[in-house]
């Protein structure tokens, strides 16, 4: 209903307004035509030809009146059209609403049967359903049971195979572990065997020492030298390796293997045995320590520090020795025999490698140095070619500005007056002087001294090169402290590592 009412009132709207138009054209047609009969009234004396266009637009305005007449019925008749094309919609949509309702109700009293049907059809599902449920719950309560039982049976017979295969690699392995046993205690016997010769420790002791060289990074016949001999008046001496420091000094090492009463110590069952195997290791190590020093290579391996190096090639030979009698790197200091084991060596030769280095790089230095000096000297004499050719230049420059004065002033003002008496057509251009002169010097190298010479360069050129040369002196003398204090350095390292293993140990 409200649709239809907005709908008529729109149309009405409409219909009002057309109307409304419609007046509008008829007040203002009426209004023209007053105003024309008012102008023919005033114009009466104009030509018939004034009056005829007169006549012909009231004709025209009423032609128009007309159309708009037509125009208003016609809208009218729309209106009217479009109310009762409305109402016949209304009348359509209530005839669909109540056919609507009809099969709603219909709906709902089949969908009200359909839904007690259901619950019919529900009800006696549940009831099967509980029924199944209680059958599942029993059957739920005895199927664990029942395959609790078969994996008991089953892990029960796995168990049983497990072991029997263990039972089985375990005797294999045992046996492996015998036949292992057998060929290490064979081969202990063996290498025990070997080295309770003295020459076989020798040569493993060489072996172990060359070795820890090349881990160092030295090179045989460059950086070192094995089994040197030299002559002296007790005899030859021939020390298992000879170190090259830089500077042209030498470092002499020598291997000792003390193992026979180590070897001993660690056999014996008992604690009193064991003490004494020690000492005697340790009387061992002590020989070894006063034949090296006895042998003084420092004197026949001149230049090279007052001290050799005793290389033990085992940690625990060494480590062994320190724990029973702990002043035995001091022992060996004061005979100026430092001990060292491969960890340290490699310490040590690393040293000498970057003393090489250190060397190599002064050398160069000198080099530099040598070249430098060179240039700078020819520098000074070119030096002087230079200030002497711009004092030449200087000097050139005066005695050209003076002649072209006297020039001027004495010979070319009697000259021009023969132009002025017409003897001659030629005119002498106009001389001038340089005003450029030589640039100065500034720089001190080039400046001479006061006597005129240049003794100023010479001295600067002496100056420096001195200062250069305490630089590379300089260099030298640090890397050889730096090699000195490794070397003080030695047994304090050898104490710290005892300690270290010490401490392990305990």
């Amino acid at each position: 209903m409200d649709i239809v009412g907005t709908v008529l009132v729109a149309l009405l709207t409409l219909a009002a307004g057309g109307a409304v138009g419609w007046f509008a054209r008829a007040s203002r047609a009426a209004s023209a035509l007053r105003m024309a009969e008012g102008e023919a009234a005033r114009a009466g004396a104009e030509s018939e030809a004034a009056r005829r266009e007169a006549e012909l637009q009231v004709v025209r305005l009423e032609a128009e009146v007309a159309a708009a007449q037509r125009e208003a019925l016609a809208v009218q008749r729309r209106a009217e059209e479009q109310v009762a094309a409305a109402r016949e919609e209304q009348e359509k949509a209530a005839r669909h609403f109540q056919a609507l309702a009809a099969e709603a109700l219909a709906a709902n009293n089949k969908q009200f049967l359909e839904l007690a049907e259901q619950r019919l059809r529900a009800s006696a599902v549940q009831g099967d359903e509980a029924l199944a449920k209680r059958e599942q719950a029993v059957r739920a309560m005895v199927d664990p049971l029942t395959k609790a039982v078969d994996q008991v049976r089953r892990e029960v017979a796995d168990a049983e195979k497990a072991r029997v295969e263990g039972h089985g690699a375990l005797v294999e392995q045992m046996r492996g572990v015998a036949e292992v046993s057998a060929e290490l205690r064979n081969g202990t016997s063996d290498l025990v065997t070997a080295l309770r010769s003295s020459q076989t420790r020798g040569a493993w002791g060489e072996l172990q020492l060359r070795r820890t060289v090349e881990v160092a990074g030295l090179v045989n016949r460059v950086d070192f030298t094995e089994q040197e001999h030299v002559h002296t008046e007790d005899g030859s001496l021939r020390p298992d390796m000879v170190v090259h420091l830089a500077g042209g000094k030498h470092v002499v090492v020598d291997s000792k293997v003390a193992f026979l009463g180590y070897l001993e110590a660690q056999q014996a069952t008992d604690a009193t045995h064991r003490d004494q195997r020690l000492d005697a290791h340790v009387r061992h190590m002590k020989k070894h320590v006063d034949d090296l020093a006895s042998k003084k290579y420092w004197d026949q391996f001149s230049p090279a520090p007052e001290f050799v190096v005793m290389f033990v090639p085992a940690e625990a030979f060494l480590s062994a020795a320190v724990e029973r009698e702990p002043d035995l790197l001091e022992y060996a200091v004061r005979k100026n025999v430092i001990v060292v084991t491969p960890m340290t060596m490699v310490a040590l030769l690393r040293t000498v490698a970057y003393t090489w280095r250190q060397e190599a790089l002064a050398e160069n230095a000198a080099q530099v140095l040598k070249v430098g000096k060179e240039l700078y000297s020819r520098l000074v004499t070119m030096t002087g070619h230079v200030t002497r050719t711009g004092r030449a230049l200087e000097t050139a420059t005066k005695s050209y500005n003076q002649m072209i004065g006297s020039l001027e002033r004495n010979v070319l003002t009697s000259a021009r007056r023969m132009v002025e008496l017409d003897v001659v057509d030629a005119t002498i251009e106009e001389m001038k002087g340089i005003e450029e002169v030589p640039r100065p010097i500034t720089k001190p190298e080039l400046l001479a001294a006061e006597e005129g010479g240049v003794v100023a360069i010479d001295r600067l050129l002496d100056s420096e090169v001195l200062v250069q040369e305490l630089e590379v002196t300089e260099l030298v003398t640090s890397d050889k402290r730096a090699l000195e204090a490794v070397e003080k350095a030695m047994p304090e390292a050898e104490d710290g590592s005892a300690a270290g293993r010490e401490a392990a140990a305990g």
